[in-house]
């Protein structure tokens, strides 16, 4: 595949998961048999609410679960990467690396007069 057709493929990333926070959420959650809200929460330095919105597109895209319970009588909410999440986050990095590659080193980089 030539240069440019390749670097096109920037625009069929899966937007889902590109999203900056979206990204990251799944990145944490892959390392992980299950984390809590509260993790996330400081892990990602999201606000509860902007959080909370990525969570809900993400599930809505089947590629985390998301259990409420509680403990004690405080509630819990606990997330999970589904295989569906893992595939989606192992084929963007595929698409993304094979873009990577395509893109001009420094080197590459025309002169300014």
């Amino acid at each position: 595949m030539s240069a440019p057709s390749r670097l096109g493929e920037v625009m069929a990333l899966d937007r889902l998961v590109h999203e900056p926070a979206r990204l990251l959420i799944l990145a944490v959650l892959s390392g992980a048999k299950e984390v809590e809200f509260g993790f996330l929460e400081q892990m990602s330095g999201l606000s509860k609410g902007n959080l909370s919105s990525h969570m809900s597109k993400l599930e809505a895209g089947g590629l985390i679960e998301v259990k409420k319970s509680f403990r004690g009588k405080r509630p819990l909410t606990e997330l999970c990467i589904t295989p569906v999440g893992r595939r989606a986050l192992a084929a963007y990095r595929q698409q993304l690396a094979a873009v990577m590659q395509e893109l001009p080193g420094p080197a590459a980089s025309p002169k300014r007069r």
